[in-house]
């Protein structure tokens, strides 16, 4: 594969492309959570919830899409199987089937975590000048203050 003469040295591309891994993860299983729920969701809150985790997720498959092809775009191989997805993230699968609040705290935690690292890595890719990453996740990180905040209502 060509190498892309983007101006980034390749100490620079595979930090970005190593951060991008990470977040391909995380998005990975954020979405397989999102679609557990939306599958279990019981109880008087249930089509409300069941749409809203439908939403989630539709859109989780979005930027998972996006954060790939950002990878290939840098230069870099797209993992694609759920151990390595497993192996990066820094989110824990959950085996164990909760109840209604239970899945919306979860996932605030896991959109909260994301947020967190992700505001590191925008500064680690501003600081190596790689604009359209740092970009491209301010994006990522939007969306994950949107759903985060939606939760946070349901919570309160």
């Amino acid at each position: 594969m060509l190498a892309p003469k983007i101006g980034l040295e390749k100490k620079e591309l595979s930090q970005s492309i190593k951060d991008l891994t990470v977040v391909l993860s995380n998005e990975m299983v954020l979405y397989v959570k999102s679609r557990k729920f939306h599958w279990n969701v019981t109880g008087n809150s249930f089509m409300e919830l069941h749409k809203l985790f439908e939403n989630q997720y539709s859109k989780l498959e979005k930027t998972i899409d996006e954060v790939a092809e950002r990878i290939s775009k840098l230069g870099g191989k797209t993992i694609g199987t759920m151990k390595e997805f497993i192996e990066n993230s820094i989110l824990k699968e959950e085996s164990k089937y909760v109840n209604q609040n239970q899945m919306l705290e979860e996932l605030l935690d896991d959109h909260e975590k994301i947020i967190i690292q992700l505001r590191e890595f925008i500064e680690k890719a501003e600081d190596s000048h790689d604009a359209g990453t740092a970009d491209f996740l301010t994006s990522v990180l939007q969306d994950h203050e949107s759903k985060s905040w939606i939760l946070r209502k349901y919570l309160s």
